[in-house]
């Protein structure tokens, strides 16, 4: 006889792994499926983002600012470097270890919270009276039954057409960081945030990058003027963009990968590579699940149909994350994958996508939640705006690191908080107090009349919010 479980969740990364946590503090008998496996074929849960995305990326980030560091700005400190290298593989080795690390946890956190792991790939077979039954396709297979079903089966990284993956020459996000040695020219395509990142880590180990974008702007989902402040940022550090471009045929040989391209002067360019990385977004992971066995609705990009509470076409079935409609980024899974545990405990989940933060880990970090000033003048809102750089903020000159600014955006009315953006030293942690003002609904005034500790670099923020009164005190 079947297993039998209260919630299955199908998928182990942000999203699953949470919900399947939350669900079973809350009482409910839980089993999460996953398939993702480790070098040495056992369970690997934390799914793309752990294995292949944000965990290792961000390690990666850290090694070759560290190197950068010592290779350029250590001096200005007074501290001299003789010798200097870097061992890539040992850098990838300690990257491998982070990610390990990350793995074994959630494997601890399920054995704490009384979760069924099945390592596998979980698909539907039938509804039945009981629920829904699901095949676990491992080692072994079997078929559990859930009352409840949440999908959190990710995304998948997306190829040109013609010119698929084959993690050697033409890189995904999953070869990008298995590169073993500093390429000598890498090329990238899709300057957002895969393209900027992993073209920042290999830049900085004295790679030769070039980034091809379709767009005519960079980053347009950001502020325009933090946008234009972050690309004069990575001009300066030679890291090369090239907008508005048409990419034409790709083709790879012995001695690399050569792009040919046009211009945004309509002149016809060619780019050769040691490797390519392709980033150009990512599609909804939905092959293999058999939805078709049980009638689970998709869209036209392949992405399951839920409504406002993540509840599908089907009794009992709900799905979270990239899978879904919405920003695919690891923090919204999570916040789903809690909302949709709740619901199914009876209790009301809450997801406010108008206070997500987003985050691109250069070197400016870039981060905002909210609206831009262009999409409020799109809109037709009355709106102020106050600025702060970086390069009137005590901590950042003694960081040596003024890069940047701290822009407020709030309603010209009732002075709500509307929007915030940051480009500078550590915008991912400043960005923080802004979603909670703004998830409170406070106002540029709330956060002016707080008290900041001095020096921080959270000054420029309180700063920012004093600018938008245009009552700046260090600038």
């Amino acid at each position: 006889m079947s297993k039998q479980f209260d919630v299955i969740v199908i998928g182990g990364g942000p999203g699953g792994y949470i919900a399947a946590i939350r669900a079973a503090q809350l009482g409910q008998n839980v089993a999460c499926v996953d398939e993702w496996k480790n070098s040495q074929g056992g369970p690997a849960l934390g799914g793309t983002c752990t294995n292949v995305g944000c965990i290792p990326s961000k390690a990666l980030l850290q090694s070759s600012e560290h190197y950068e560091q010592a290779s350029h700005h250590f001096a200005d400190h007074g501290i001299t470097v003789k010798g200097l290298s870097i061992d890539v593989a040992k850098m990838v080795a300690r990257k491998d270890t982070v990610v390990k690390q990350n793995n074994d946890g959630i494997q601890y956190l399920f054995k704490k919270n009384k979760v069924s792991f099945f390592h596998g790939r979980g698909s539907f077979v039938k509804a039945s009276a009981d629920g829904y039954e699901i095949k676990v396709a491992g080692a072994t297979e079997e078929t559990i039954v859930g009352r409840h079903i949440i999908v959190a089966t990710g995304s998948n990284a997306r190829a040109l057409p013609g010119t698929p993956f084959d993690e050697e020459l033409i890189l995904s996000n999953d070869g990008a960081l298995r590169i073993n040695a500093a390429p000598k020219k890498l090329g990238l395509i899709g300057a957002g945030v895969i393209g900027l990142e992993m073209g920042s880590v290999w830049r900085r180990l004295g790679t030769d990058v070039t980034i091809l974008e379709g767009l005519p702007t960079l980053l347009g989902v950001v502020d325009e003027q933090i946008a234009k402040e972050a690309k004069k940022a990575f001009d300066k550090q030679g890291l090369k963009i090239e907008l508005g471009v048409n990419v034409g045929e790709i083709k790879t040989s012995k001695k690399g990968v050569t792009v040919t391209y046009t211009s945004a002067k309509g002149e016809a360019k060619t780019l050769e590579v040691d490797k390519l990385i392709v980033s150009i977004g990512r599609s909804p992971n939905t092959t293999g699940l058999n939805v078709e066995a049980v009638g689970l609705k998709l869209d036209e990009r392949g992405a399951i149909v839920v409504d406002a509470d993540c509840k599908t076409n089907l009794p009992g079935v709900w799905a979270v994350g990239d899978v879904v409609r919405g920003p695919m980024l690891a923090h919204k899974a999570e916040e789903e994958g809690v909302a949709v545990a709740e619901r199914i405990a009876g209790q009301h989940g809450h997801v406010n996508f108008q206070t997500i933060p987003w985050v691109i880990y250069t070197s400016p970090e870039i981060a905002w939640v909210g609206r831009t000033e262009q999409q409020l003048k799109a809109d037709g809102v009355a709106y102020k705006a106050g600025t702060f750089p970086f390069l009137a903020n005590g901590r950042a000159r003694a960081l040596g690191d003024t890069t940047g600014m701290v822009k407020m955006l709030a309603d010209a009315k009732t002075d709500e908080i509307l929007g915030v953006h940051i480009v500078g030293p550590m915008a991912s942690e400043l960005i923080a107090e802004c979603v909670m003002a703004m998830e409170f609904r406070a106002s540029s005034e709330d956060i002016a009349r707080i008290c900041h500790a001095h020096p921080s670099l959270s000054e420029s923020t309180k700063e920012a919010a004093l600018a938008v009164d245009k009552r700046t005190l260090n600038f």
